[in-house]
């Protein structure tokens, strides 16, 4: 189940009251939006008391996000909506909306799970030993031929375990040794 915006509005106070990008202007702007759209939310009495000049502003807001949590979730909603209005930027870096945000991305770090596309386990001997193979059978193919009177028999030996079209060809091959 979603949080409701109270739990985040109460997650968010900390940040709200150190963030020095909220100054007493935009504070003022929040107060007064919420008391001009929603007097339900606010009053004038309230808004009076929480614009006064004579408080700090990190105290104000303090005291203006405890009075909206007690309020409920729609005036929370409210003041959610208020400062992404006119504070966009602090909006987005809420620690509420960073995780949000975090968990809605499936390219976030925590979400990626790397894996390793693994072959072979067998490290660098493997690699060389099958490299090693592979240069010897071509070196027995390239040069046995050539000493080897009537064509490689190893070839249709080899035939034996492969499918119809390669046993075909590699048979073939050897019965056209055979006959030069």
């Amino acid at each position: 189940m979603e949080e409701s915006f109270r739990q985040q509005l109460l997650e968010d106070t900390a940040f709200l009251r150190a963030e020095q990008r909220l100054d007493t202007e935009l504070v003022d702007k929040l107060i007064l939006q919420l008391n001009r759209i929603y007097p339900q939310i606010l009053s004038d009495k309230e808004a009076t008391r929480f614009r006064n000049l004579d408080v700090p502003t990190s105290v104000r807001l303090g005291e203006l996000l405890t009075h909206l949590q007690g309020k409920g979730d729609e005036a929370c909603r409210e003041f959610y909506r208020a400062l992404h209005l006119h504070v966009e930027e602090v909006f987005h870096s809420l620690p509420t909306r960073l995780r949000l945000r975090d968990s809605l991305n499936p390219m976030t770090s925590s979400q990626i799970h790397l894996q390793r596309n693994v072959l072979n386990d067998g490290g660098p001997l493997f690699y060389l030993g099958c490299f090693s193979f592979a240069v010897g059978m071509a070196f027995l193919y390239y040069y046995g031929e050539a000493r080897l009177s009537g064509g490689s028999r190893a070839l249709g030996m080899a035939a034996l375990g492969l499918k119809r079209k390669a046993e075909e060809i590699l048979v073939w091959y050897t019965d056209e040794g055979v006959l030069m």
